[in-house]
């Protein structure tokens, strides 16, 4: 005994010297409650945590303050009353009015700023929505839709059947309810419970900061804070007043039980209980809208659906799949793998072979709609193509007046398909019959034509002046030419009348006036030949003049021609003259029993083309796309998204005029399917999100030829061939005319050979008679000079 006195007095001599050591560090607990009542419990549920844990190292506080009016003043009472105390945690209950949705939401902002995690004691809400109000407008509008009797069900949530929104509701309605949500003590006693076990926990570890103190200049968050609320939504209390409290990972709680409730006679009677996992029902008897006892029986919504489609690139490619049944693994120009499905059908895509049902590869734009359409509706498909490979038409029967219809129109109307997922034309025809989705496709009609490239010859260079004009240039420089010889050689001051004194210059002669002509034409350096002559200038500088003009004009038609060279389009339109006025030389069609062939037929104004067409059309658009390129067709009409895409696949091919018959592509379905609302909404949804666009960049707009419409065009050699030919047939030219130059001197050089001996001759045989007759020669011969005579 005597020594456990000493210890005693030895503890408490320390704690005297060192208090500090032996002090519990205060926790502060804050909370936002609706009542100076749920405060005092608040307070009692603190006390009764730190009686059940009974630490002595940690004592936690109770700091609380109630809802205030308005926003801001709940911000500056969170900052003033809570933050100030250095608080680790922050409670909020509900409002104490049903309609207050503002209150709670200063106390997450202000709290988060600086990382103080806050535990609701309600569910979350959208801030902007009025559940109450809401549900009541649409029981009002239900009830005047003849919607709230038999054959209805109605599920709602614990909003919906609380407050204003219960006077509203039909009899009938089953609704959740949170066991213990309106209990706000017991759920204050099992967030006190949560917070002081996370707390020991958390103190527990090293390098804890203390939380901030007050908002007035203060922007530092609370380090630890992160780190607290990882700690409090990993917690496990399995003793709490309302069950078992546990957090998810969106810090949502876990295990939560419910209340099933039956609006009976306007009185709310639980009719089973919900543990999170499955129903417990009671020993009350459901009653249905409508005063039905008995569950109504509703339809059969098969989720294993039936989808037919066609051959029609963009939107459905076919591919055989590989020898082990598979599909060959590619890639987008996004480089996203391509989806792939596999589709039976006839085995079109080996021509010559006999046509066969078997399993092949689908994908393309429709088929990535389609998937998402199942990952969004949760059902799932088997896809195959269409038999006959037509859209679908109505065809009399066996000759009689009964019409059916065929294509996949017949497939879907006849059960074999339970939805269309094609670039189906949505038109009047098929609506009566069947029901379409929203567009997910826009489009029209355009005309598909082979492009006209321009193919240059080797007199190109020509082509800016006619042949004509050419001559006429020609024939200018030879007349100016002779004229310039024949003015300064006749005028007397050129160089034929110079004065013998004055030094003699070279005189322009017809060779040098042809030189000088040409030289200014072409602008080339004029050295020598020059005119002497006033009047012979003055006709030169006319010349350049004109000549100026000439290649000025010449060089400005040049690039005209060759440089903003475009083909022309062949037709302007629907409303051109060759379609409107048809005949054999120009061929134009689309696909038999398609849309496109309906809209023709029914237009009256268009009745002659349709006459035209009607013996030319194809059996499918790939055999018309084809038949173009092959120039059997000269014009294709066809939807506007396939043309577009063939033409910027095909650079042979390209498209011509506005759009007419503006429509566009939907998914089809029979009137009576349960999936047609919800199809729409879904596609709809995807236009709001980008999906559409995207599949748009993917597969519709993705060019694989050069779009050249705006870029500047350059020269080729095919352009400028001619004037390379011109320069190698005047080397051709010079090299021919250089061996006839060749040829000539040597025939001159050895006829002046001849001359000289013959002269040679002739002296010697004068010299001979210069012994006889000496009086008779004057003079010897000049033997150099071959002009001289050799008549005596």
């Amino acid at each position: 005994m005597s020594t456990m006195r000493l210890l005693t007095l030895a503890l408490l001599f320390s704690c005297s010297v060192a208090r500090a050591a032996c002090d519990p560090k205060i926790v502060n607990i804050g909370a936002v409650l609706s009542t100076r009542k749920h405060e005092q419990m608040f307070r009692e549920a603190v006390n009764q945590a730190n009686k059940r844990h009974g630490s002595w190292k940690i004592q936690l506080n109770a700091t609380s303050v109630t809802h205030k009016p308005n926003a801001i003043q709940m911000a500056l009472s969170v900052c003033e009353d809570l933050i100030s105390s250095q608080v680790y945690a922050i409670l909020v209950s509900h409002p104490p009015t049903p309609n207050d949705h503002f209150t709670p939401t200063p106390v997450s902002y202000t709290a988060g700023f600086y990382r103080i995690p806050v535990l609701g004691l309600t569910t979350r809400m959208s801030i902007y929505s009025d559940k109450e109000d809401d549900a009541a407008t649409v029981y009002r509008a239900a009830a005047m839709l003849n919607m709230t009797g038999s054959g209805y069900v109605w599920l709602v949530g614990e909003r919906e059947i609380s407050g204003n929104a219960l006077r509203y509701a039909p009899d009938g309605i089953l609704g959740l309810q949170l066991i213990n949500g309106k209990n706000e003590s017991a759920h204050i006693s099992d967030a006190v419970g949560v917070v002081a076990q996370a707390v020991h926990e958390l103190l527990e570890k090293e390098n804890i900061t203390d939380p901030p103190r007050g908002c007035v200049g203060n922007t530092n968050i609370w380090k630890t804070g992160p780190l607290f609320k990882r700690v409090l939504m990993s917690s496990k209390y399995a003793d709490g007043v309302t069950g078992r409290v546990e957090f998810n990972e969106d810090g949502d709680r876990k295990f939560a039980n419910y209340s099933i409730m039956n609006l009976q006679n306007r009185k709310l009677v639980q009719v089973g209980i919900y543990n999170g996992t499955h129903v417990i029902p009671n020993d009350r008897k459901i009653i249905w809208p409508g005063g039905e006892t008995e569950k109504p029986r509703g339809y059969q919504m098969s989720t294993r659906l039936k989808i037919v489609t066609i051959h029609q690139e963009p939107f459905v490619y076919v591919k055989p799949t590989l020898s082990d049944g598979t599909c060959k693994e590619e890639f987008t120009v996004n480089g996203d793998p391509v989806k792939k499905v596999i589709c039976t059908g006839p085995n079109d895509t080996s021509p010559g072979s006999p046509r066969h049902t078997v399993p092949q590869c689908c994908y393309g734009f429709c088929i990535d709609l389609l998937i998402k359409l199942a990952r969004t509706m949760n059902f799932t498909y088997e896809v195959h193509l269409v038999a006959d490979g037509k859209f679908g038409t109505q065809e009399r029967v066996n000759n009689s007046n009964k019409k059916e219809w065929n294509g996949m129109m017949g497939e879907l109307l006849s059960g074999q398909a339970d939805m269309i997922v094609a670039p189906l034309t949505i038109n009047n025809e098929r609506a009566q019959y069947i029901e379409f989705s929203k567009p997910f496709k826009y489009q029209g009609l355009t005309i598909l034509v082979k492009k006209e490239i321009p193919r240059s010859t080797l007199d190109s260079f020509m082509q800016p002046f006619q042949s004509t004009l050419w001559l006429l240039v020609g024939l200018s420089v030879h007349v100016v030419a002779v004229m310039l010889y024949l003015l300064d050689r006749f005028s007397p001051f050129g160089r034929f009348k110079v004065n013998s004194e004055e030094e003699e210059e070279d005189a322009l002669t017809l060779s040098s006036a042809m030189w000088f002509s040409w030289g200014v034409l072409l602008n080339s350096g004029i050295g020598e030949g020059a005119p002497r002559s006033f009047s012979a200038r003055i006709l030169g500088m006319v010349w350049a003049g004109f000549a100026m003009i000439i290649v000025a004009s010449y060089t400005a038609n040049l690039a005209a021609f060759l440089v903003l060279d475009r083909p022309e389009e062949r037709i302007t339109g629907i409303n051109d003259p060759r379609l409107r006025n048809p005949s054999d030389k120009f061929i134009y069609a689309t696909v038999k029993q398609s849309s496109v062939d309906i809209y023709f037929r029914r237009q009256v104004e268009l009745s002659t083309m349709y006459r035209h067409m009607e013996k030319h059309n194809y059996e499918s658009a790939a055999e018309a796309i084809q038949a173009v390129r092959d120039n059997k067709l000269h014009a294709f009409i066809w939807d506007s998204a396939v043309l577009e895409f063939e033409a910027s696949q095909k650079c042979d091919l390209v498209t011509t005029g506005e759009l007419f018959f503006r429509s566009g592509f939907g998914i089809g379905m029979r009137k009576d399917s349960p999936w047609k609302q919800n199809v729409s909404l879904s596609i709809l949804k995807s236009h709001e999100n980008g999906f559409m666009e995207d599949l748009d960049k993917t597969w519709v707009r993705y060019q694989e030829c050069d779009s050249r419409s705006n870029a500047p065009a350059t020269l080729t050699f095919e352009n400028m061939a001619g004037v390379f030919m011109l320069v190698a047939g005047g080397i051709v030219a010079g090299i021919f005319l250089i061996f006839i130059e060749i040829a000539y001197k040597r025939h001159k050089d050895a006829r002046r050979k001849q001359m000289q001996l013959a002269f040679a001759a002739v002296n010697v045989w004068r010299k001979n008679l210069q012994q006889y007759h000496p009086t008779d020669i004057t003079g010897p011969l000049n033997l150099s000079d071959p002009s001289v005579s050799t008549v005596v």
